[in-house]
């Protein structure tokens, strides 16, 4: 069932920080010669817990985060606080207008110039997020795949608005059964992208991603919160999307939305939590509705993560508990000598 697939999930990334002589020296490794990587289901503390480890290490954080690198969102994506920012800086965050479309590509190329940077520099590198495509694409390299199609894509933007999303995605799993099986229903923008793949180019997107592609550079040391159970992870979920309320997020999407550049399609209103309060200031649902749409998105992105985490090879997990960040902090501190 889907709790059990979870539940597993959850105790097969726990069950790697059983041997503490090993963490020790994963650790201890970052200190030489390792670029770590902290990846986490969204609500769980990575912000924390990495700003612990750029100050313990001498580190510098690249943010990993496909919505943190657009500017006027802060609130609904959880952006660093600005106490968080003064004390450790993030790169790669607020560097597009949420009109833009950011890639995988892009974030690639971003993240490797930004880590020569730091490494020249004599620090260490500390990458930290919640979007695993963008840590895939950054270890693992990207096929070449082709570019935009300005005149196809805006047939399928038409085509997606007279025949709806369903319609597409059905198409897709004709022509790449493949990629339809990996892409969600839900997920326009994928969607558009691999079906422009195929018309572009005749060849099938995921025949084009299964091509080897350049890996990184760099040796990762990859560390991983998972929560306690997929119960607290929910628990956190739902209340932070409450507290993003009281923080103002309405007025946040009220502030990008006015101008009326921004359209309910564009990457950065698909996002979680933009894009169900901004259904309701459309008067598309009750604000009772919202809450629970924004809820429901959040805990099936955690779970697309957890289910990204799972196949993920090499990883070590922090310690969590009833304060998972303190316990986080906690053992870092308690395993590794802090540098001069």
């Amino acid at each position: 069932s889907g709790g059990e697939a979870a539940r597993q999930a959850v105790e097969n990334v726990q069950q790697i920080e059983r041997s503490s002589a090993r963490i020790t020296d994963i650790i201890r490794s970052i200190q030489t010669d390792g670029r770590a990587m902290i990846q986490a289901p969204t609500g769980i503390g990575k912000t924390t817990v990495a700003v612990d480890l750029a100050q313990h290490f001498a580190g510098q954080i690249i943010g990993a985060d496909s919505m943190q690198v657009y500017k006027y969102m802060d609130i609904g994506t959880a952006k660093p606080s600005a106490e968080e920012l003064a004390r450790a800086p993030h790169r790669l965050i607020d560097i597009c207008d949420p009109a833009e479309t950011y890639s995988a590509a892009r974030f690639r190329e971003d993240a490797l110039r930004e880590m020569d940077r730091i490494t020249a520099a004599g620090r260490i590198p500390l990458l930290v997020g919640g979007t695993m495509l963008y840590f895939r694409a950054l270890q693992y390299g990207l096929s070449a795949l082709p570019p935009a199609q300005p005149e196809v894509r805006a047939r399928l933007d038409s085509e997606l608005r007279r025949d709806g999303l369903a319609a597409l995605h059905r198409r897709l799993s004709e022509v790449d059964p493949v990629a339809a099986q990996r892409i969600h229903r839900n997920d326009p923008q994928r969607t558009l992208r691999a079906l422009e793949v195929w018309e572009a180019s005749g060849r099938r997107l995921s025949e084009l991603q299964a091509e080897a592609g350049q890996p990184m550079p760099y040796r990762a040391i990859k560390l991983v919160r998972a929560p306690v159970s997929r119960a607290e992870l929910h628990q956190r979920i739902n209340r932070r999307f409450l507290d993003m309320l009281e923080q103002g997020l309405v007025g946040e999407v009220e502030s990008l939305v006015a101008p009326g550049v921004l359209r309910p399609q564009m990457p950065s209103m698909r996002s979680v939590g933009y894009r169900q309060v901004w259904a309701w200031l459309r008067g598309e649902c009750s604000r009772e509705e919202m809450v629970e749409r924004g809820q429901a998105a959040t805990r099936q992105l955690a779970k697309r993560q957890m289910t990204w985490l799972r196949a993920e090879e090499g990883l070590m997990a922090l310690e969590t508990g009833q304060d998972p960040e303190a316990a986080a902090v906690a053992e870092i501190r308690s395993k590794v000598p802090r540098l001069p």
